[in-house]
């Protein structure tokens, strides 16, 4: 027999794991929104992302999110003239990472508040269990 609130219990677990991983991820491309290439010419930081998979769990008969990649975002370098920047090319340009700190402060807050969602149904199916236990006890 399956457990509907250790089910619940185990599926929001899998969306805590996963909104984490995409925090970490957000965070590390907010901090290198700025960092150039370290040679004359060279690639600057790759703005990442993170892709989703569902996983059946048997157990539960009910689908977990899992980190299904973490990758790197395809879109083209932002290029500005700074002939002073030590990752200047021999024509003063320099390649900016590819991050959108609009974007990514979207993401952050889609995120956090998935994150938050995910724990208060961890919350609220312990609650419901204590609550549970607490009848079963009275009633004896």
């Amino acid at each position: 027999m399956i457990d509907p609130i250790g089910a619940a219990i185990k599926i929001a677990g899998s969306g805590l794991e996963t909104q984490s991983a995409r925090l970490r991820v957000v965070a590390e491309n907010m901090a290198n929104a700025h960092s150039t290439g370290t040679t004359p010419g060279s690639d600057p930081y790759q703005r990442k992302t993170v892709t989703f998979e569902s996983q059946l769990d048997p157990a539960i008969e009910g689908n977990l999110v899992r980190v299904k990649k973490i990758g790197l975002d395809r879109a083209p370098f932002r290029v500005e003239h700074d002939p002073g920047n030590p990752a200047a090319d021999s024509k003063g340009f320099v390649k900016l990472p590819n991050i959108d700190l609009l974007t990514e402060m979207a993401d952050l807050r889609e995120a956090n508040r998935s994150y938050e969602a995910n724990l208060q149904v961890i919350k609220q199916a312990n609650s419901f269990t204590t609550s549970t236990l607490d009848l079963l006890r009275n009633s004896s």
